[in-house]
């Protein structure tokens, strides 16, 4: 069994990490802002959806003044 070496294990992290290709801060922004569309369409469309379905159960259940 290897013992554990922190100041190797370091080492290690940091040539790991500059291997990482980083984005830009513009593909960070768009990227943001295509995630805050999306959360956007689909929260209409599912507010939409359970509106409809609630009108429907509403309808056939006989709830409905």
């Amino acid at each position: 069994m290897s013992k554990f070496n922190p100041f190797e294990f370091v080492q290690e992290v940091r040539q790991e990490v500059s291997k990482v290709t980083w984005p830009t801060w513009k593909e960070v922004w768009v990227t943001t802002l295509m995630v805050l569309i999306m959360v956007s369409l689909a929260s209409m469309f599912f507010l939409m959806t359970d509106l409809a379905l609630g009108h429907v159960v509403n309808m056939v259940l006989g709830l409905r003044r």
